[in-house]
């Protein structure tokens, strides 16, 4: 069996594996020069620069593509956990150590209200049961049929999947900050916590479940590890050409052309990139339904995201390995994001320091980061030309003003990527950090199907299909397509 790989990210890669470990005949086709897609790797003047995930989580699905070819991942990656997952800082600018330690998140809870101990440990109990159901039973499974879904509507209605992860959060929880920070988790997989389905509080105790882990030398090193794995078990990698065509004949695959001209014959493709940017620039449209093009067109995106990333001169030991910082109107802000698609100076952000645990990935003496913050996708029609610039302005004085002292005068390399990037560069419909939103409408059945509804060896992995974004959901994908392939 020959089969395709377009796209190289973590459910590309997984994908590749998998259909290996089955005796397919696997081609791994990459646009760029090299691989990881979103997980790629930028290396400057010394420093190295994850351009993508930070946070690894279920490490093993990650082991797993290793040992399935009978080889430990110890002689390819190495993997830690961390002691504080993330540093929370509010606009008081009182800070929050969330870890895996439930005697000091208790008592950190108790300093902020002693009234939510108790809501917090009933909260980690039903998110328990949501991630029994939603991770360990329906994650890898696929969902082609609405009869399927049908069947699991009840056990999802009883965990209230009817309910934003912000309002189940607010059902246990009544201290507003603590509210913010235990719903905040659907904002890593692209989605707005005041309306993505409360099944997405599964990530609160998946944490918990196996940890938050960080991979020496940076995320891009799991690609490399990766990289070698294939190498070794004879899986064709072609860098640097693009697909610019899926033969079909009829409603059957038939083979991919690249860039150069080049004829790769197949009876599968494998999509690891986003599902709208494939349908809409790679398949012949005549076969799509009335009914597929609906779907397709109700589609609501993801944000944006604005990721800045720099090297200091001063190290700044007082900074955690991940801090979230919360800025004042934190509803207010999302509803510009998401809805009204329009930049708002008062910013949360997400800032990743990997010397805290890691000290390859900058020169001896130096510190390296990236900050990242949500903006709105490119539905907004903002020029980044213009606007790039001025939000790394005012991301710099609100880390200067919040956490770094005297940060302008100590950078000394930076560069940041827009919407822009992950539109042309990625394919990613609007410039979405996630593909599509994690919405219940937008959620199982309802996202782009991992086997396609359209065409016949045509399949789906990553962000914008089954189950969802964030490298557990797209790893899982590769999990699904390996019981339907």
């Amino acid at each position: 069996m020959n089969s395709v790989v377009i796209g190289s990210g973590f459910g590309g890669i997984a994908t590749a594996l998998r259909l290996k470990a089955k005796n397919h005949n696997v081609i791994l086709i990459e646009k760029h020069e090299d691989l990881g897609g979103r997980a790629r790797v930028f290396k400057k003047n010394g420093f190295t620069y994850d351009a993508g995930p930070t946070v690894i989580t279920a490490p093993y699905l990650i082991n797993e593509l290793f040992e399935i070819f009978n080889k430990k991942p110890e002689d390819y990656i190495k993997i830690t956990p961390l002691k504080t997952w993330y540093q929370f800082i509010f606009e008081d600018d009182t800070k929050f150590n969330y870890s895996g330690n439930e005697e000091d998140m208790k008592n950190q809870i108790e300093k902020l209200n002693p009234q939510d101990v108790g809501g917090y440990e009933k909260l980690v109990e039903f998110t328990k049961k949501i991630f029994n159901k939603g991770f360990l039973e329906l994650a890898d499974v696929p969902f082609e049929k609405p009869i399927f879904m049908m069947k699991q509507l009840p056990a999802l209605l009883n965990l209230k999947s009817y309910k934003s992860v912000y309002s189940l959060v607010s059902s246990y929880i009544k201290n507003e900050k603590l509210r913010r920070m235990l719903s905040m988790h659907p904002l890593l997989v692209g989605g707005n916590p005041f309306t993505t389905t409360s099944i997405y509080g599964l990530i609160l105790y998946l944490e918990k479940k196996w940890g938050i882990h960080y991979s020496i030398g940076g995320t891009g090193n799991i690609i490399k590890g990766f990289e070698k794995l294939m190498n070794e078990v004879g899986i064709k990698i072609i860098k640097g050409h693009e697909v610019s065509e899926i033969k079909s004949q009829g409603k059957n695959i038939q083979g991919v052309i690249l860039d150069d001209g080049t004829n790769i014959d197949c009876q599968n493709v494998i999509c690891n990139a986003d599902p709208p940017a494939v349908y809409e620039k790679l398949l012949n449209k005549k076969n799509f339904t009335n009914f597929f093009k609906w779907k397709k067109n109700r589609m609501e995106y993801s944000m944006g995201l604005f990721v800045y990333y720099f090297g200091t001169k001063k190290i700044y030991d007082n900074v955690e390995h991940h801090t979230i910082k919360f800025g004042n109107k934190y509803k207010e802000h999302l509803d510009d994001i998401f809805n009204r698609k329009k930049l708002n100076n008062d910013i949360s952000y997400y800032l990743h320091r990997p010397t805290a645990t890691d000290k390859s990935m900058a020169p001896e003496g130096y510190d390296c980061f990236y900050v990242l913050v949500p903006v709105p996708n490119n539905q907004s029609n903002i020029d980044w030309n213009i606007e790039g610039e001025k939000m790394k302005n005012l991301v710099i004085e609100k880390m200067e003003k919040q956490l770094m002292p005297n940060l302008k005068n100590n950078i000394i390399e930076d560069f940041y990527l827009t919407p822009d990037y992950f539109e042309k560069e990625l394919n990613t419909k609007y410039g979405s950090g996630f593909s599509i939103q994690p919405k219940f409408t937008q959620s199982a059945y309802f996202r782009f199907h991992n086997k396609s509804e359209i065409f016949n060896g045509l399949y789906f992995v990553g962000a914008g299909t089954h189950p969802g974004a964030g490298v557990p959901g797209v790893l899982s994908s590769a999990k699904v397509l390996d019981k339907i392939l």
